[in-house]
């Protein structure tokens, strides 16, 4: 072998193959190996399949080979082209899983040592019973491999004293499987919440456990509430067992995992004691900036410093419940900042007496206000976490972060600054809309408008609405003044608010745009409240007022997305931001062009 070419580690498919489980020596050696190939592969029949792919690789130390299953949290490794076909990489992290009595190794963690290389010897599969020709028959097969879910064995610390010391990975649970015990970390645990429907009522709570393979969440329900809460802390690792694996109902979770667990009064929960190895958090963190381009609802990790902490707040929901909100700014290095709200005993515990990293794991997308971010039940926050990404940021707030401006994703109300005004990417009506730009369900799509308005819907261009500082809400007038039902108090008079409808055009077409006060603003030149009082004394001169507002040049921030309205559904364009045309610096801007190698 060349010296050029990375060594492989010599005799490690056949240890991987029959070597002994509790052999700590061998599943903690970090061998050096090459992917022979990567294939996404089926994991189960359509109705149980999950929501996440799964990658089968063929590992070779250089004279034989087996098969690997990638854990889903390295799944990016292939959807980002970064291990491919003949990719020489260090397996940092690794488990077994014996599915119908074959051996399958699980890769928990791995380093890339190169990318791309030459194949490296002529590896067959290992055992007696395999032929070369067999073993380039199962090198090239497509067809489904199950997943690491029958019985699982992991090379964690193991239980003493006697007792069964085969602890699963998380990520090997399924409902088809018994006498399983896995030893994760408490990430999150919730409230006991109460329920009512045609069966009664009850209470319940919701844990999330996490372990070096993955997380899930965990529900009990009634008797099992007092027999279990308690006995789980938020940060401590225990063994768990005898719960049931179920089907994760998607819409009240956060964790990726196609499983839950539900907790039985026979589930068996112990605190571990044995320090060594402990799971720990993994993150996946995306940048502020990088938010709008993930679809509504999605799930994410993110790090910030909370610049701003709101105050405590209530919403009262469609069962008359009353929730405890709390709303936090968050800023990053990307130079963008977020809203993203607190709920329950997150929002009413939270105290920030100076700039904090947090980091968030689990939050929701949402569209409101532009993009906002939303914490689950299964979310989970840690303040200042010892962590390499919190204190690189820690680091860039105290040199730099703390004097510089932001660009916000998310606003108070409807009218969001989500996205920013970009001269160089303006786009016309007409492409705007030949590009179906909002046409996809569920995702909001920003764009940059240069517009001259042609028409403003006169007969509504004002709210009454909630004195109160970032309220905003509508309010309705009543024998005792005018009621804000969010705040629960009624006021002398409203502060009214802009909510436009106006009709835009540019040398390619026409649209309807919608704003709400900064627009307002902008276009009038007056505030919501002296334009009403002028439409409710005179008439001619409001009408004056709207004639002189059309006809004017702005550029836009706008979003696309889709609305549907008595069964109908069609593109709603909102207005994020709207700036006057800076004419000396469009004409700067032009001769820079002029002069640029383009003109010559």
């Amino acid at each position: 072998m060349e010296s050029s070419i990375p060594q492989l580690t010599d005799g490690i498919c056949q240890r991987l193959q029959v070597g002994d489980r509790d052999d700590q020596d061998l599943w903690a050696s970090s061998p050096f190996v090459q992917f022979l190939s990567i294939k996404k592969v089926s994991t189960g029949s359509a109705s149980t399949s999950s929501s996440a792919d799964r990658y089968r690789i063929i590992v070779s130390d250089g004279t034989h080979f087996v098969q690997a299953m990638l854990a889903t949290q390295l799944n990016h490794l292939v959807e980002e082209d970064l291990i491919g076909k003949n990719t020489i990489a260090q397996l940092e992290k690794i488990s077994c899983n014996d599915i119908q009595e074959k051996r399958l190794v699980v890769i928990l963690s791995l380093r890339v040592v190169q990318k791309e290389a030459a194949k490296i010897g002529n590896p067959t599969a290992f055992g007696p019973d395999k032929t070369p020709g067999q073993a380039q028959a199962q090198t090239d097969t497509s067809a489904p491999v199950a997943a690491p879910s029958t019985t699982v064995t992991s090379t964690a610390p193991q239980q003493r004293g006697g007792r069964n010391n085969s602890i699963f990975p998380i990520e090997g649970l399924s409902p088809y499987q018994n006498n399983w015990k896995i030893r994760a970390r408490v990430t999150q645990k919730s409230d006991v919440r109460t329920y009512s429907n045609q069966r009664g009522e009850g209470k319940f709570f919701n844990v999330t456990f996490m372990d070096d393979s993955g997380e899930i969440k965990a529900t009990g329900f009634n008797a099992v509430v007092d027999e279990l809460y308690d006995k789980l802390h938020e940060d401590k690792v225990y063994y768990i067992s005898k719960a049931r694996v179920n089907l994760s109902k998607k819409k009240f979770s956060s964790v990726s995992n196609e499983y839950e667990l539900s907790l039985e009064r026979s589930t068996e929960i112990e605190e571990c004691l044995d320090t060594a190895n402990l799971p720990v958090v993994k993150y996946n963190f995306v940048e502020l900036s990088g938010l709008k381009d993930l679809a509504k609802d999605s799930i994410c990790d993110v790090i910030g410093i909370v610049k701003d902490v709101g105050e405590l707040g209530e919403i009262n929901t469609k069962t008359n419940r009353t929730i405890q909100k709390r709303d936090l700014t968050l800023v990053d290095r990307s130079g963008f900042s977020v809203r993203l709200t607190l709920w329950g005993k997150q929002a009413e515990q939270f105290q920030a007496d100076q700039p904090r990293v947090v980091a968030f794991k689990g939050v929701k997308v949402g569209d409101f206000g532009g993009v906002s971010l939303s914490m689950f039940s299964s979310s989970t926050m840690s303040v200042s976490p010892d962590i390499p990404e919190a204190h690189l940021l820690r680091g860039w707030y105290d040199d730099v972060g703390a004097a510089t401006s932001f660009t916000s994703q998310s606003s108070a109300g409807p009218s969001a600054a989500g996205a920013t005004i970009n001269r160089n990417e303006m786009r016309t009506i007409s492409d705007v809309k030949e590009s179906q730009l909002g046409m996809t369900a569920d995702k909001v799509d920003f764009f940059s408008l240069r517009a001259t308005i042609m028409h403003i819907k006169s007969d509504n261009i004002s709210y009454p609405a909630c004195p109160t500082a970032e309220c905003n809400k509508k309010v309705i007038e009543g024998h005792d003044g005018w009621r804000c039902e969010k705040c629960d108090r009624s006021f002398e008079k409203p502060e009214h608010r802009y909510i436009m409808s106006m009709a835009v055009a540019d040398y390619t077409g026409q649209a309807w745009l919608q704003g709400f006060n900064d627009v307002g603003l902008a276009v009038f030149g007056m505030p919501a409240n002296d334009l009403h009082e002028i439409k409710e004394r005179d008439d001619t001169q409001y009408n004056s007022i709207m004639l002189k507002s059309t006809c004017h040049m702005f550029n836009f921030a706008c979003r696309a997305k889709q609305d549907t309205f008595n069964d109908q559904t069609r593109v709603r364009y909102g207005i994020s931001r709207i700036q006057p045309v800076d004419y000396a610096a469009e004409a700067r801007a032009y001769v820079d062009l002029l002069r640029s190698p383009w003109a010559q």
